[in-house]
């Protein structure tokens, strides 16, 4: 049975990992957040040391460091911009750090991750669940084996509607969410880069506070993309379904299903980094690479080929 501490419990992603640590037979002996409001811990692990101090979860960290069992995984659920420091922390306890996405802002940050899994022999591993999506393994598996010289045409739109507490929260702060392209869009771009290959060029043609979009070149596909999380942009039929999600894959003008099958696949994750087949630093590093570049650049506007809906109409900042 592995051993689990969880930085960031009271978030939208942190029940899955419970789920997973328990789905995995393990067990989670502490948790940390700011926020108390974690009573779902109740129906998993109500024996699990709960913390809203930093410092004092630090200590105990310490303590369980010296003890027979000791911890041999944390878990970071928080803040994108802390998960460097929080993955730190776990190294420093002697553990493995499992962290979401993304795993870190700044491409250099993971220079320095990679220092320290050397010096302390602990890994640190990312969630990665869409490369453990039966579709998008199926979609690679095609790939793969089509002609080396094909080139092929896709169109990625993401759409998740989100209320004015966003803009209040850190999520809308670019320093700390790394924006949109950051927030909600990095994981499809680590999948596309997954299944097309390397980065050629990529062009930023529109930026905003809910919305972006551009063109990424890769070495077997070029790829227009749209991100959003202004309900505004749900197609129509999606619209009238009251449905506040849209995700879409075309490639060569074919629709790629892959709405279903979430549900599990973080535990699926849990149960191959606790096998050591996890996703480490070295697979993260193109998506961040990619996710950093968006939001350096400035937005070249619609020019040559650009996602049919990124020419919607824009609204100004709710809270500017």
């Amino acid at each position: 049975m592995k051993q689990f501490a969880v930085i960031g419990l009271s978030g939208y992603i942190a029940p899955r990992h419970i789920k997973a640590i328990k789905e995995t037979r393990s067990n989670l002996l502490a948790a940390i957040d700011p926020h108390d409001n974690v009573g779902f811990l109740d129906s998993y692990y109500p024996e699990a040391s709960f913390f809203t101090e930093y410092v004092r979860f630090d200590r105990y960290m310490d303590k369980l460091q010296n003890t027979s069992s000791g911890v041999d995984f944390v878990s970071v659920c928080s803040p994108n911009y802390l998960h460097d420091a929080h993955i730190k922390s776990a190294l420093r306890w002697g553990a493995d750090a499992i962290c979401e996405k993304p795993l870190v802002l700044n491409p250099w940050n993971l220079d320095t991750l990679e220092r320290l899994e050397k010096e302390t022999g602990n890994r640190v591993w990312n969630i990665l669940q869409l490369r453990l999506h039966p579709s998008i393994i199926a979609l690679k598996e095609k790939i793969n084996n089509s002609p080396a010289d094909v080139i092929h045409e896709v169109d990625l739109t993401y759409i998740t509607s989100r209320g004015l507490w966003y803009y209040a929260s850190w999520k809308g702060d670019i320093s700390k969410s790394g924006g949109i392209a950051t927030n909600i869009g990095i994981h499809f771009f680590d999948m596309l880069t997954w299944i097309f290959g390397a980065v050629k060029s990529n062009k930023v043609q529109l930026h905003t506070h809910d919305r972006a979009a551009g063109v990424l070149e890769l070495n077997k596909a070029n790829v227009r993309w749209f991100l959003s999380i202004n309900g505004d942009t749900l197609p129509k039929d999606i619209k009238e379904k009251g449905q506040t999600t849209f995700r879409s894959i075309k490639v060569d003008q074919a629709e790629i299903e892959f709405s279903s099958g979430f549900t599990d696949l973080h535990t699926e994750s849990y149960k191959q980094i606790i096998a050591g087949k996890g996703f480490g630093i070295d697979d993260a590093r193109t998506s961040i690479e990619i996710v950093h570049d968006i939001r350096s650049q400035n937005p070249t506007g619609l020019i040559g080929q650009y996602h049919p809906l990124a020419k919607l109409k824009q609204a100004g900042h709710p809270f500017l």
